[in-house]
């Protein structure tokens, strides 16, 4: 169980607050910020760019997007230094923090100033079915879309509560399963191209706004518990007069200024309140979600003995215990 080791080691460094050893090092002349696909990068570009354009007149630096075809790029080009900070879902900043050298300094919020989102599963409005039940009754008959392996609205959360929880392993289940980015899998909801597929509450508001004739054509079957709101990743060795430049920019974003009610007009456009700030502990709950998955899987594996399933249980079980007890402490201002 190498990466149960790998995140609880990841979660220990983030809790002790180690300071970044490359501080002194010299500032760069680009910094490419890491947008991940929920949606096609020419309507991200059009959305980011207002964004991008504030940051570099507030913060002096130049300022570029970097987009991949998937979540896995941005976390890829954060690792090998390409990408110096990004927007990421949760489960990709997981992925950035523990294999990438990043480190989550923010987190967004939503219009009304909440810090989370949520995870739905969609059919078209004509479609027979209304719920979960619906759905794994006829699995076999049902063309499934899931998101990206790295989305966390996408793929992680209903992974887990759709389907871990029901003994469900949907690339078995259904009579064929695709995966795709948000925008792509509402679509071919409304186009009744899948019979059902995930997607996320910030997606399908957006997507009201963009093709409001297509989200009549969605009916939402399944709503998760309420996810953390996707953060933003630095890479830890930055220097620190830039994560000073970044901070002061995130921070007064729509909060301060004389462009104010500009700035909030451009988060609105993101669906998106000012940001808040937040740490590593941020990903604990999608932590756990992915240990809980885990231990499902090791329960329901025959083709484990009993020795070797009772000791990886064990592994999960210990790594469990100690996000637990960090989130416990969280709770008590600790």
């Amino acid at each position: 169980m190498k990466l149960l080791r790998l995140l609880t080691l990841a979660l220990a460094l983030a809790a002790a607050g180690l300071p970044a050893l490359s501080a002194r090092a010299a500032e760069p002349e680009v910094l490419n910020f890491g947008i991940i696909s929920t949606e096609s990068s020419q309507n991200l570009r059009t959305l980011w760019e207002p964004f991008l354009k504030r940051m570099e007149q507030e913060t002096g630096l130049k300022i570029r997007a970097f987009f991949a075809p998937d979540y896995a790029g941005i976390v890829t080009g954060m690792q090998y230094g390409k990408v110096q900070l990004a927007w990421y879902g949760n489960k990709a900043a997981i992925e950035a923090v523990d294999r990438a050298d990043g480190q989550i300094f923010a987190q967004t919020m939503d219009l009304a100033g909440i810090g989370g989102y949520y995870s739905h599963l969609i059919v078209n409005r004509d479609s027979p079915y209304n719920s979960v039940d619906d759905i794994l009754k006829d699995a076999k008959n049902i063309t499934f879309s899931n998101g990206d392996p790295n989305s966390t609205s996408g793929f992680v959360i209903p992974g887990y509560y759709v389907f871990a929880k029901n003994g469900v392993d949907p690339k078995d289940a259904f009579k064929r399963t695709l995966n795709a980015n948000h925008e792509t899998n509402a679509l071919a909801v409304a186009n009744k191209q899948v019979d059902v597929a995930t997607n996320n509450s910030e997606n399908l508001e957006r997507l009201r706004a963009t093709h409001p004739d297509k989200a009549d054509l969605i009916k939402v079957i399944w709503t998760s518990p309420l996810i953390p709101g996707d953060p933003l990743v630095w890479r830890k060795d930055l220097p620190e007069e830039t994560k000073e430049k970044i901070s002061k920019f995130i921070f007064n974003f729509g909060v301060t200024g004389p462009h104010k009610a500009e700035d909030l007009k451009i988060l609105a456009d993101l669906g998106w309140g000012p940001f808040k700030a937040a740490t590593n502990d941020h990903s604990i709950p999608i932590r756990q979600v992915e240990l809980f998955k885990t231990r499902v899987k090791i329960e329901g594996d025959t083709k484990l003995g009993a020795d070797e399933k009772k000791a990886k249980l064990a592994q999960v079980d210990e790594a469990l215990a100690k996000l637990n007890a960090r989130a416990e402490a969280i709770k008590k201002g600790s």
